[in-house]
């Protein structure tokens, strides 16, 4: 008797944005590893050349796209040509995203912008793309978000940044309620304090007083590895959570215990 692994995602095809480092490019392998074609995107191409040349030398099938997802005929683009190329589309994990510290009152009109430009405008271009294929294929298929554990609670610094990540939780439950007719999964993970490359994470970096502040409210006493996103994203995408949609998975050590 054959026994069905319920996290194989052989045949299945994905996307992930914000493919070209840190924990995109780990959720790329990820994906990758357990049986998927995976189209690597970002605004970078170097860098998701780079990730789908990784995944392609281990022996899996991958692709890059260079994407500014703040142009919604890229994101219905990038839908097209996977599954063009590919024949299908299955999973789409919106990835990409900018953070950016300041105080509040001192937030300048186009860095907002910006950050909701990419954060939570550019992720509904895509879901919405997705979604859209998705629902004409009428095989269903899994939206995954990466928010954030600052759309949880907050953090001094990061308003512009945790309004969001916010958005995107709600987003991902409105668009499961609208989707889910279609077999259509929608969820987001929520990372805490990681090691990967991205803009607020660069400000803090050697800022003895936010890590060990960090460190004190985590309860597993570090900060995350990207590699660590593997197992979340590889369960939303798979059959192993086909009756789990709406839901916002913190991957933070902890830390939104308190």
């Amino acid at each position: 008797m054959k026994i069905h692994n319920p996290f194989d995602l052989s045949g299945k095809v994905a996307i992930v944005t914000g493919a070209g480092r840190g924990l995109g490019a780990a959720m790329a392998k990820g994906l990758a590893m357990a049986g998927a074609s995976v189209v690597c995107a970002a605004r970078t191409e170097s860098e998701v050349s780079e990730t789908a040349q990784t995944i392609t030398q281990s022996g899996g099938l991958a692709s890059a796209y260079s994407i500014d997802v703040r142009v919604r005929e890229k994101c219905f683009d990038l839908v097209a040509q996977t599954a063009s190329n590919f024949g299908r589309l299955d999973v789409v994990v919106i990835n990409h995203g900018i953070g950016g510290i300041s105080p509040a009152e001192e937030i300048e009109q186009d860095d907002w912008q910006r950050i909701i430009d990419i954060n939570l405008t550019g992720c509904f271009y895509c879901a919405q793309a997705a979604g859209k294929h998705m629902i004409k294929q009428g095989t269903g298929g899994s939206i995954i978000m990466t928010s954030s554990n600052a759309s949880l609670v907050g953090f001094r610094g990061l308003t512009g940044y945790g309004a969001s990540k916010g958005g995107v939780d709600q987003l991902a439950r409105q668009l499961a309620v609208d989707w889910g007719q279609h077999n259509i999964r929608v969820n987001t993970i929520n990372p805490g304090y990681m090691s990967h490359k991205m803009r607020h994470r660069g400000e803090r970096a050697g800022n003895q007083g936010v890590d060990e502040f960090q460190l004190k409210m985590t309860p597993l006493a570090r900060i995350g590895e990207p590699d660590e996103l593997i197992g979340p994203v590889v369960f939303l995408a798979s059959d192993a959570s086909s009756f789990v949609t709406g839901h916002s998975i913190p991957v933070d050590g902890g830390y939104t215990i308190f």
